[in-house]
């Protein structure tokens, strides 16, 4: 039999059961209170008279950024946001294909230092962006990529154009966001912003719904039915969409700080730099490698060339430290690299990745005591475990950690003996190149030769945009940028179809440049509806296409290893009468008139001049000029 002493615990389980289970209903619905908005919306009401839009704050933000041009598709679920950047002086251009706009804001950041912007719609119109947005990802550009999305309510539920873009992007981008609110477009954008140009730049998306970019009155319209079905569930289901609104809207015009946040740029250690310097100064023939994150920051490019030119040390330029120097600059070592880095005693990598181009580290000598400076670790340390070891890994900005070597160098010299070595083996290569300009070919121009022309019309204040694979291989050898951030190439990627956007970007961030275009005629075929792009917004660019009617970088390997031709071959386009088509300028070089290839260039830079992009049409011949480059 139970006694009551026994029985007095199991009672008093009840309320403090009772007591659990009301805690965690009121924890629940506090939460549900919180999701919903409840809170918030009283502290922050919703203006419902407003006409303004979530576009307007995105705008905001861009121009205190010191965005002055975006580049987009147009299409209805960015439409408020355009409008927006019209109405507060940014220039809105807008192209014939998406992945044209993020190129062009690829190029806008990599020669103005602020963040380029592309505007894109939902669905396949950011599909489409995705080659170019992977190529910023592995050329380390700063691109904000906005894209339109379905309205947040009727996200997973078959909604036009609705998609998971956050899961498309997120392997392609440094930060990814979705906005939910029009309160949060401020700080994600700034957030955003910040992201792209920290660390190792790189590409970032913000996904705006159509929701929080358009006014409340159009959204009102859109979510919450004008006649709420009848019943508890209808009551209920009107409540919900019309808290769900003003959650949606409440405090979306509160003043914000809307400039840039700080940035985190990671710099090399004083003990670092000291033991560079201590290895370098010991060195007879040191040599330096300067890559593109040399140029991160393009307003410092002006003291980077000084400080080299401090140094004498002999080096060899990449991707954007191409033009550095200027044209012919003693220390400018162009051919014989893997020569040269086998019989360099101390090597500076900077900014310089030992993939594939540097044949994953193995032209490295293992004698040689190697530098290698990288704001990335897994860019610097890349093979490192296999083919090559750093004396001194430094993660650390490039750009700055050469200036710093060079103060620590001060009246350091090198004997004149190793760069005239260096020098001479380029000499011996340009005679080379000379004889083989000079050769017939079987039909047509040979394409050695029109390039020696173009590099002597070539100005001084012109731009060089790369885009192929055959034709701008050679000009890499024969055709010298002018200075600093005056060559645009796509990355490590090997990306085709970059010239228009890039051409693009680049007009625009340097109207007083005369923008050349080098195309391999494959690679044109992406870029030439763009040409109406040109004409559209008035921005006189120059496209030289190298036309010898194939995908000659591949069959020059498929057939002699493989036997057959098959889908290398294209046609002698008319290429400049299709960009007559569009309104653009025309010309044509072919043997015919061979001995006007300086005056059709001429004519050529005379009608750029005058407002009105063109296109040159060169038919060339095969040559053995690049016989044993890789194409894979």
């Amino acid at each position: 039999m139970e006694t009551p002493a026994a029985a007095a615990p199991a009672g008093s389980l009840f309320p403090s059961f009772l007591l659990l289970a009301c805690g965690t209903l009121v924890a629940a619905l506090l939460g549900a209170a919180h999701r919903l908005g409840l809170f918030y919306q009283l502290l922050h009401k919703v203006d419902k008279a407003s006409v303004r839009h979530g576009g307007e704050n995105v705008a905001a933000v861009l121009r205190a950024h010191g965005v002055r041009f975006i580049f987009t598709l147009v299409g209805g679920h960015i439409s408020p946001l355009l409008v927006a950047c019209e109405k507060l002086g940014i220039r809105v251009v807008d192209t014939r294909h998406e992945v044209t706009a993020v190129f062009a804001a690829d190029a806008m950041a990599r020669l103005s230092g602020t963040v380029g912007v592309a505007v894109v719609t939902a669905g396949p119109g950011l599909t489409n962006t995705v080659t170019a947005v992977k190529n910023a990802q592995m050329a380390q550009s700063p691109v904000l990529l906005l894209g339109g999305a379905a309205s947040t309510l009727l996200q997973n539920r078959g909604a036009l154009q609705a998609i998971d873009q956050l899961s498309l992007f997120r392997p392609l981008c440094k930060f990814c966001a979705s906005v939910r609110r029009v309160r949060d477009i401020v700080p994600t954008l700034r957030a955003a912003m910040a992201a792209a140009q920290s660390g190792t730049p790189g590409p970032v998306f913000v996904e705006l719904p159509i929701d929080v970019l358009y006014p409340y009155f159009m959204v009102q319209k859109e979510m919450v039915p004008a006649k709420p079905r009848k019943g508890l569930v209808g009551r209920v289901v009107s409540w919900y969409l019309e808290n769900y609104l003003a959650n949606l809207f409440a405090g979306a015009w509160e003043p914000q700080p809307e400039g840039p946040l700080p940035l985190d740029i990671p710099q090399a250690s004083l003990q670092q730099v000291q033991r560079c310097v201590e290895i370098l100064s010991r060195a007879k023939r040191p040599l330096m490698v300067l890559g593109s994150q040399a140029l991160l920051t393009p307003k410092s490019a002006d003291k980077l060339r000084a400080a080299v030119e401090t140094l004498g040390v002999p080096c060899f330029l990449g991707g954007m430290a191409r033009g550095l120097l200027g044209r012919n600059h003693p220390l400018h070592i162009r051919e014989n690299r893997s020569a040269a880095l086998k019989k360099a005693d101390v090597i500076v990598l900077a900014g310089t990745v030992c993939d594939f181009r540097l044949s994953y580290g193995r032209v490295l000598s293992h004698s040689s005591k190697i530098i290698i400076v990288n704001r990335n670790r897994e860019d610097m340390l890349l093979n490192s475990d296999v083919f090559w070891k750093p004396q001194e890994a430094v993660q650390g900005d490039v750009g700055s950690f050469v200036l710093k070597l060079v103060e620590g160098l001060q009246g350091q010299t090198w004997a004149p003996d190793w760069v005239e070595e260096l020098r001479e083996a380029d000499r011996q290569k340009e005679q080379t190149f000379r004889e083989k300009a000079a050769m017939p070919v079987a039909q047509h121009l040979n394409p050695v030769r029109v390039l020696q022309l173009v590099e002597e019309t070539l100005p001084d204040n012109s731009i060089l945009v790369v885009d192929g694979g055959d034709f701008v291989g050679t000009a890499a050898h024969l055709v010298q940028p002018r200075g600093p951030l005056r060559w645009l190439d796509p990355g490590a990627f090997g990306t085709l179809g970059v010239g228009a956007g890039f051409a693009l970007g680049a007009k625009l961030c340097r109207p007083d440049a005369e923008v050349w275009c080098l195309f391999g005629d494959g690679a044109f075929g992406y870029s030439l509806i763009e040409f109406d792009t040109f004409v559209r917004h008035k921005i006189p660019v120059m496209a030289l296409v190298g036309n010898d009617a194939g995908w000659t970088q591949i069959s020059r390997e498929q057939v002699p290893s493989l036997g057959s031709n098959v889908a290398c071959g294209l046609a002698y386009t008319d290429y400049h009468k299709a960009a007559m088509g569009l309104g653009a300028r025309g010309l044509l070089l072919s043997r015919e008139n061979e001995d006007q290839v300086v005056k059709v260039l001429h004519d050529a830079q005379q009608q750029c001049r005058d407002g009105h992009p063109v296109v040159v049409n060169i038919l060339i011949g095969r040559t053995d000029f690049r016989d044993g480059s890789i194409a894979v």
